[in-house]
């Protein structure tokens, strides 16, 4: 089997809305990817949120909270994204045609500190890859979906700058 992600497409009527059958395919393949590294960001942070130990609990574990909360409900926003270009979300986010770079811890739960710097990254990778997405959106005439990424890029570099903020010294 091949390592490259198929997006399905339901059979419908032709969708008319100013963008492209490819540029809303490229859309829909990336994003969902970004939905599925949302999920494994917002299952770290809620496993973080969950084992943090030290000076720092009570602030790690409300600003992970915080973190994980908002980035459920933008996974709900990412697939309906995908569902109004034309085709499914995808239905298994670690089978490898994905290829993540977000990734669950391995090999135990690290410190509180090793913890926050691994989200400020995790949270710096999809911002990145957003951006480049927003980018590729707004050069091909779907504002909407440049939008909702423009909205998810200040969410993940607003949460890195206030993670980086906790461990700075």
């Amino acid at each position: 089997m091949s390592n490259v992600l198929k997006v399905e497409t339901p059979k419908s009527e032709p969708i008319k809305t100013g963008v492209s059958a490819d540029v809303r395919a490229q859309l829909a393949k990336h994003l969902s990817v970004m939905l599925a590294e949302s999920y494994m960001l917002t299952v770290k942070s809620h496993l973080y949120h969950w084992n943090v130990v030290g000076p720092l609990f009570k602030s790690i574990h409300d600003l992970t909270e915080e973190h994980y909360e908002d980035m459920f409900a933008a996974t709900d926003e990412l697939a309906e994204r995908i569902r109004a270009l034309g085709h499914r979300a995808p239905v298994n986010v670690q089978d490898g045609k994905l290829n993540l770079t977000i990734q669950l811890p391995s090999g135990g739960m690290p410190d509180a500190h090793d913890m926050i710097a691994d989200l400020v990254e995790s949270h710096e990778t999809i911002s990145a890859e957003m951006r480049d997405m927003a980018t590729y959106a707004g050069d091909n005439g779907d504002v909407v979906t440049e939008d909702l990424l423009t909205e998810r890029i200040t969410f993940h570099e607003k949460a890195a700058w206030m993670l980086r903020a906790l461990i700075t010294e």
